[in-house]
């Protein structure tokens, strides 16, 4: 573990010395490679920590406060039920051992975890109750700025006039009574003044506490990620993205490399690089906050997500769609120019036709959830990488006259495979959104009628027809050129399905609109 701890800090103090926007997101999508490495680390460590606490005598109970201390800090910010259950753990083994400090430690814990997952109410009824006077000065820290974390989230999340101004104004106070017990130099002391300047909009001070913080302490991942995420929205609220898309990427590699699923600085990110037009990176990102906040289970977090998620989704299926015109347009001409291998330049550029009609039709439909499935289904970045290969590939060939080379590299072409790789993937995607799609359409048929799919499958032809209907694609013609079946042959499927069914023929996919999503 120090091993590894030594490895971040060193990464992240490299990060740290004001690299280019350009490079830092580079290096994040490195860092984004090994996440589930760091996820690992974290696992392993946890495992480790049960094992203690399993081999410890359940009359140790000092050993065992001890233990679930630690398991509760690792689950903090990186799995909310397990760090909830835990807490909960080290609350009753502490009115067990009738010890007051303790209490208030496992109650000040619980505070942080409610209020990382946006439980606004339930953070002040927790604490509201405690009586901190002769507490450690350490816990007292701990439980005025929670509750000034609380009241400045409170009001960014009301945006009134009104209430965020009191609250604002509880926060401050609650800063003011946590610095009081620290030292000017402590890093709590200088972030709490940044965050408290940012929250009054005293510029000049927030930005010399935070930049303070970045350039003169050695922070933890965890700090560095907390300051420079904190210290961004000072740039987005002054519309300066450059700099806050610089501190959010640092931020996001902090999280990462200490395996943090509670964070906002990903999703902030995504929906920088998004206003700035970089929407392959955008969408890259939302999904890796996404997957964050189903981790660690943040209702908040993924509504918050959730939210932009399909927006950064669909502009990028656009994009990707305005790329392929502009390559097909060179293609063509490339082929005009170079005569000597036209039959194989129309070979490449029907099959791009038929593709683009395949994906129009997936896009022409009128729901953002449908634009995302048909962006998963459709367009990907494997595709265009595999079109740019194809292509300088023809190009070397032209240039050393190989053209013997080329009618062989045509020919390598594995239509088959890669419209089976479509299908894998859309059955992946769907069934992600629709966990329960399977179950719940074979409820709709007798025991002897439903559908057993074969090893290895996610879904046969039939459920994927009433996939596509459930996704809002009702058409027959647009289901039978996505799955290329003739039309004829889509009626076929769904007559025969529906004669089997328990559901009336009329209210069948009635019934399966009504299947719910996760």
């Amino acid at each position: 573990m120090k091993v590894w701890f030594l490895m971040g800090w060193m990464l992240l103090t490299t990060v740290a010395m004001a690299a280019p926007s350009d490079s830092l997101l580079t290096r994040l999508n490195k860092t984004i490679d090994r996440k589930e490495e760091y996820t690992k680390t974290k696992l392993t460590r946890l495992e480790e920590l049960h094992q203690q606490l399993n081999r410890t005598p359940t009359r140790d109970d000092e050993t065992r406060f001890h233990l679930l201390q630690e398991i509760s800090e690792e689950y903090k910010a990186f799995i909310y039920d397990s760090a909830f259950i835990n807490i909960q753990k080290l609350q009753r083994l502490a009115y067990k051992m009738n010890d007051p400090v303790r209490i208030s430690y496992a109650r000040v814990k619980l505070g942080f975890i409610l209020l990382s997952s946006g439980m606004f109410k339930e953070t002040i009824d927790t604490l509201s109750r405690m009586r901190v006077q002769g507490l450690p000065d350490s816990i007292r820290v701990d439980y005025y700025a929670i509750l000034a974390r609380t009241y400045y989230d409170l009001g960014d999340f009301d945006r009134d006039g009104y209430y965020t101004q009191r609250y604002t104004a509880l926060g401050n106070k609650y800063v003011d009574s946590a610095k009081a017990l620290c030292r000017p130099t402590d890093y709590n002391f200088v972030y709490l003044s940044g965050l408290k300047n940012l929250k009054n909009e005293n510029t000049r001070e927030a930005l010399a506490n935070l930049n303070q913080l970045l350039n003169e302490y050695k922070l933890t991942p965890h700090q560095l990620a907390v300051t420079a995420s904190t210290l961004s929205y000072f740039y987005i609220s002054r519309n300066e993205p450059d700099q806050a898309i610089h501190l959010l990427a640092q931020a996001a590699i902090a999280d990462i490399i200490s395996a943090t699923k509670e964070t906002a600085a990903m999703s902030s990110l995504a929906e920088q690089l998004y206003n700035r037009g970089d929407l392959m990176n955008a969408y890259t990102f939302i999904q890796q906050a996404m997957d964050d906040a189903i981790f660690y289970g943040a209702r908040q977090r993924k509504v918050q997500v959730g939210s932009i998620l399909p927006v950064i989704a669909a502009a990028k299926v656009h994009n990707v769609d305005e790329q392929r015109r502009r390559w097909l347009i060179y293609s063509t001409a490339l082929t005009v120019l170079a005569i000597l291998v036209i039959v194989f330049a129309v070979v490449i550029y029907k099959q791009l036709e038929k593709l683009k009609r395949t994906e129009k039709a997936l896009l022409e439909a009128n729901t953002i959830k449908e634009e995302y499935i048909g962006y998963y289904f459709n367009i990907n970045s494997e595709y265009l990488g595999k079109i740019e290969a194809f292509k300088k590939a023809v190009e070397m060939k032209l240039i050393t006259k190989k053209l013997e080379d080329i009618k062989f590299i045509v020919n390598n072409i594995n239509v088959k495979k890669e419209r089976e790789e479509l299908y894998f993937s859309f059955d992946k995607v769907f069934l992600k959104l629709f966990p329960d799609f399977i179950t719940v359409f074979n409820s709709y048929f007798k025991e002897e009628d439903r559908i057993v799919l074969k090893e290895g499958q996610l879904m046969n032809t039939e459920l994927r027809i009433f996939a596509l209907i459930r996704m809002g694609i009702h058409d027959t013609e647009k289901i039978a050129k996505i799955l290329d079946y003739s039309i004829n042959t889509i009626y076929n499927y769904k007559a025969r399905v529906k004669s089997k069914s328990i559901v009336p023929n009329e209210k069948f996919e009635q019934k399966i609109m009504e299947i719910q999503t996760v």
